[in-house]
């Protein structure tokens, strides 16, 4: 797929070398590619603190160290799957590039992930959260770390059934995401026996004024307006869900995929109650702190969030394997590389440990947290009082889902 002069542009400008460590002489270069949003709804949720990350592990796997040459790039993919996957194929081809990381968006990732494979190189997913990408369109190629729609709907959705929230209006981004999100939450919903009263697909990105869906959703009689989105597009929901004075007409707001970032751009009256669900949370646990604080450091206006640390994580845990198989070999056959990570444990500050199933999907629990109140804020990234931990036997997908042939026998 031919890359857009405005794409090309936007690869150029925000891609930059940065290597790290004196490395042995006869150790080839491994380079990184963090495709990212750097511009748009996703640019705080991902972007720049994402980049952080990345660099980060470098620095936490001690690469020089290791014998590793390490050189990362950057890139905005502008939320579009053809210049994602334009920029992955310039970079492969004309870069060098060994491994591409973080891609938050689900349609850029399922593109990226069609050439990483082609190419044989890897993709570590940190933002995208579609269950096809270890579903129906699984890879050899492709590690899918902590976070995706099936974890989101089972957690919050089932969380939400469970207090009776047992009717639900969805309002959804209108790409592989949203769709995802919704119906792996309507599924949730319908199996417990509950059901879905109506849904509005909005255009993505191109929508900021979501007064005609949440019009529709307070006249549907939902007990729950489900948001299948994230970013902005949620605060954006939000906030304008309270100046519609929704909550007062009984009507509960599920946010499906939420994080921190957007939890410290609301207001504390418009987020205080948010039942979400996350991977990770900076305060959960020492390393987790330690983790965070060094982020922080480095991004102190945007704390990292859940795919912050899936960047850092699965970067982390991509470097171990090339150190154990060795830079010749890792680049080249980039599903060997994921073939070691999958057969090694995780084990990192963000997550703990855990492991990579054989369809590639990271297993991690999923924790069920609530947003502080004001009073009950110590801080201002102090936002999450924890409800219920869900281990990752229950919280990840059955392997072979979708028709997934990875693992199978």
């Amino acid at each position: 797929m031919a890359l857009s002069r405005r794409g090309v542009l936007a690869a150029a400008a925000a891609s930059a070398g940065w290597p790290l460590g004196r490395a042995r002489a006869q150790s080839p270069k491994i380079t990184l590619g963090v495709l990212t949003d750097l511009s748009g709804p996703y640019r705080d949720t991902t972007g720049a603190t994402s980049i952080a990350c990345v660099r980060q592990a470098l620095l936490d796997c001690d690469a020089a160290g290791r014998g590793l040459e390490v050189q990362v790039l950057t890139a905005d993919h502008q939320n579009k799957a053809d210049v994602g996957a334009g920029i992955a194929r310039s970079w492969i081809e004309n870069d060098g590039v060994d491994a591409i990381v973080d891609v938050p968006n689900s349609s850029v990732a399922l593109a990226v992930a069609q050439v990483a494979r082609l190419k044989d190189k890897v993709l570590l997913v940190g933002g995208a959260t579609t269950v096809a990408l270890t579903g129906a369109q699984c890879s050899p190629n492709t590690v899918h770390w902590s976070l995706d729609t099936y974890l989101l709907a089972q957690s919050t959705g089932g969380a939400m059934m469970k207090s009776g929230g047992d009717s639900w209006f969805f309002i959804t981004a209108d790409y592989a995401f949203g769709h995802s999100l919704e119906e792996q939450t309507a599924a949730v919903v319908e199996r417990a026996g509950g059901k879905v009263v109506g849904r509005a697909r909005y255009p993505f990105p191109d929508t900021t004024d979501f007064s005609s869906y949440l019009t529709q959703a307070a006249v549907s009689g939902a007990k729950v307006l489900g948001f299948a989105n994230a970013g902005a597009d949620l605060v954006n929901c939000v906030k304008q869900a309270h100046e519609f004075a929704l909550p007062r007409t009984g009507i509960r707001m599920a946010p499906l995929e939420m994080f921190i970032t957007e939890a410290h751009v609301l207001s504390p009256a418009d987020s205080a109650g948010l039942v979400l669900t996350a991977t990770f949370y900076w305060d959960l646990n020492d390393r987790a702190r330690r983790f965070a604080r060094k982020i922080a450091d480095r991004t102190p206006a945007n704390w990292p969030n859940m795919v912050h640390a899936n960047a850092y994580a699965s970067t982390l845990h991509y470097l171990k394997a090339v150190a154990e198989l060795g830079p010749a070999e890792a680049r080249r056959s980039g599903a060997a590389v994921v073939a070691r990570m999958k057969r090694m444990p995780t084990d990192d500050d963000a997550f703990g440990q855990g492991s990579v199933r054989a369809d590639g999907r990271g297993l991690f629990p999923a924790y069920l947290f609530e947003v502080k109140a004001p009073a009950d804020r110590k801080e201002p990234w102090d936002l999450y009082k924890l409800l219920a931990t869900t281990p990752a036997s229950e919280a990840v997908h059955p392997l072979g889902i979708g028709g997934c042939p990875l693992g199978r026998a």
